[in-house]
């Protein structure tokens, strides 16, 4: 048994289909089904039931998966090692940031990185704050950075400085020649706000909730998955928002949205790291490098 196989094995289990599996590694179906084959005929024992022209897997390939599962991460974590030992020449950092963040605040410090190890390669995935948090605590990359509040007892999570948050309208809008004066007047108004599980968002709640105000009375034009798409719904003219200065500097240059005044304290980013897996070297030196000024 081999490695390849078991990695093969998974591929499969997981889609319950060959061809899928075969495309994802990057390899012939048959060489698939081969190694599928060799498992089942060397162990006497059948790992996947054909139904029609689905797969799906026994009683028995069901325990062996999570064998299977136990053995890769064992693996994984020796290469982690021996890319310890190789003193950072080469490796592989996986690494997933909220929008903001991915966008604005994480590549300088990837360009970093890669300038000091150049023969690592760094992966970044995207999403909001809840996706990064379940990538981290499945496993799925190494380090993540989220801008809103994570609280999961499997993973370690580390304040660092993040961004500042402004009030923002199009020049158009009411608030441009006159700004709210009472919480009461941000009922009086459309927003365009991020999805929820947006920790932007969840600022944004939070600053509601300050104001003794609830999400359920605010009235909210558009719901939009990217801080690009809100802010040019904004400068549009669809509604007011609340998002990261880093998003907005631009529009505010140019005049294409205008600042109101509004208390917004900074916003901290939260670096998640699953408790349960030793730091390599490269995410220590990430993270070191984070933390510089």
């Amino acid at each position: 048994m081999t490695l390849e196989q078991l990695r093969i094995f998974l591929a499969v289990a997981e889609r319950e289909h060959v061809t899928r599996a075969a495309t994802a590694l990057n390899l012939t179906q048959s060489a698939v089904s081969a190694a599928i084959s060799a498992l089942e005929n060397r162990h006497s024992v059948t790992l996947f039931d054909r139904v029609g022209r689905r797969i799906v897997l026994t009683s028995a390939g069901r325990l062996f998966m999570v064998e299977a599962r136990a053995v890769l991460k064992r693996a994984e974590q020796a290469e982690r090692l021996l890319s310890d030992l190789a003193g950072l020449r080469t490796g592989q950092l996986r690494l997933a940031a909220s929008q903001t963040v991915a966008s604005y605040w994480l590549p300088r410090r990837m360009a970093a990185f890669h300038a000091a190890y150049p023969g690592f390669d760094l992966e970044l995935t995207t999403g909001n704050t809840a996706t990064i948090k379940d990538l981290v605590r499945d496993a799925v990359v190494d380090i993540g950075v989220a801008e809103g509040e994570v609280a999961d007892p499997s993973l370690s999570v580390k304040p660092i400085p993040g961004d500042s948050l402004a009030l923002a309208v199009a020049p158009g809008h009411a608030w441009a020649s006159s700004p709210p004066e009472n919480p009461e007047d941000l009922l009086r108004v459309p927003w365009v706000l991020r999805e929820p599980g947006s920790g932007t968002r969840a600022v944004f709640e939070a600053a509601l909730a300050d104001h003794g105000l609830s999400l359920d009375r605010i009235d909210v034009a558009l719901e939009l998955p990217s801080n690009e798409a809100v802010r040019t719904a904004v400068e549009a003219g669809a509604g007011a928002t609340i998002l990261s200065t880093l998003v907005l500097d631009v529009s505010f240059d140019t005049g294409r949205v205008v600042r109101i005044p509004f208390d917004l304290a900074p916003r901290e980013f939260r670096v998640l790291h699953h408790r349960e897996r030793r730091l390599s070297l490269a995410e220590r030196r990430f993270l070191e490098l984070i933390d510089a000024p």
